[in-house]
């Protein structure tokens, strides 16, 4: 499988492997199949987080994902896979939706160590800014706090306490998620040292959704990326199954994520299943497996990308896996620009 840039002194596979829904949808047994199949084909990397598993979020099982990476990773499985993780702050159960400070960022990785039974942490990610976001279709109403000296603060001492971190060696490198080109603008200057820009806490990658029907990030955040070496995290790179086709006529899988939420997080939307048909046709007339075809996208942007692939099954995840290295040509990619303009943002 091929790797691109993490950040600026570090690779990561492509594909990484998501586990979101591991303990709710995705036993224990299969998820350890799932790290076996997916190293076997060549990733690296997986990402997890202290809330997860999800749909929906629960506080009795809040951990519960963190803990079956660990039984694996007991199993004399410590060296075969990088693992990321997340420290969901305010807006998670993991600590009563309690913001993410200073001093909530040490108890919260302790207890990621000893869930996942790994001394050190390879990227240790923020869920989403204390101060809010865009994302998770908050585009539509989000409006700034205007705050900026409190929030600067607060940004500053969470730097001070991942550099800590960092020097104590429980984890390794720092990322963000669901984040805005200015919150990553000031991640940046808040964690340089130096001439360059570097310094032990300067995020590696910002976590963000991002597929064919999602391209929020096209409009800023990729000029952020490419000159500050900044490495796009994508989750939900099928647009949380959306992509593959499998809701369209009405289909409604059973333990499918549409089946738990028919709303999808605020996906499903009347302009969905139509413009979703408008890529699946394009797929078909190239002969291209749709699921292909939109994890093959996210290689042809201009900044480095690896796409969080979770599946429910094994069977799933191999499916996915199988586009590793595949290459679109420039007629289909010219094809996927000309329906974006089109259709944008369908949710």
């Amino acid at each position: 499988m091929r790797t691109v840039p993490l950040g600026r002194h570090d690779t990561i596979s492509e594909i990484m492997l998501g586990t979101m829904t591991w303990g709710r949808q995705t036993g224990e047994a299969d998820a350890h199949r799932q790290l076996d199949m997916a190293i076997e084909a060549g990733v690296t990397w997986l990402d997890t987080a202290e809330m997860y598993p999800v749909n929906p979020v629960r506080a009795e099982t809040v951990g519960d994902t963190e803990t079956i990476i660990g039984n694996w990773v007991a199993k004399g499985n410590a060296d075969r896979i990088r693992i990321a993780t997340k420290h969901a702050g305010k807006g998670g159960l993991a600590h009563d939706g309690a913001p993410i400070t200073s001093a909530s960022i040490p108890r919260a990785i302790e207890a990621s160590l000893t869930r996942l039974r790994v001394e050190t942490i390879d990227l240790y990610q923020f869920h989403w800014p204390n101060r809010g976001s865009f994302q998770f279709r908050k585009y539509w109403n989000y409006r700034p706090e205007g705050r900026r000296d409190a929030i600067l603060q607060d940004m500053a001492d969470c730097v001070g306490a991942l550099e800590r971190e960092i020097e104590r060696g429980t984890i390794r490198a720092f990322g963000t998620s669901n984040e805005s080109t200015w919150g990553m603008d000031q991640w940046l200057r808040l964690s340089g040292r130096d001439a360059a820009g570097d310094g032990p806490a300067r995020p590696v990658s910002i976590q963000n959704e991002y597929s064919l029907l999602f391209r929020l990030a096209d409009t800023d955040l990729t000029e952020m990326m490419v000159y500050e070496n900044v490495t796009m995290l994508a989750f939900s790179p099928l647009a949380a199954g959306i992509a593959t086709g499998k809701y369209q006529n009405g289909a409604l899988p059973e333990g499918s994520r549409r089946s738990i939420n028919e709303g999808m997080g605020g996906r499903w939307s009347e302009r969905v299943e139509p413009i979703t048909g408008i890529y699946l046709e394009l797929a078909m007339a190239h002969g291209i497996d749709p699921v292909h075809m939109a994890l093959a996208w996210l290689q042809t942007r201009p900044f480095a990308c690896s796409a969080i692939l979770g599946a429910t099954t094994a069977d799933q995840l191999a499916h996915g896996l199988a586009a590793q290295d595949m290459v679109l040509s420039e007629e289909v990619v010219s094809a996927i620009d000309a329906i974006n303009r089109g259709n944008p943002l369908p949710y």
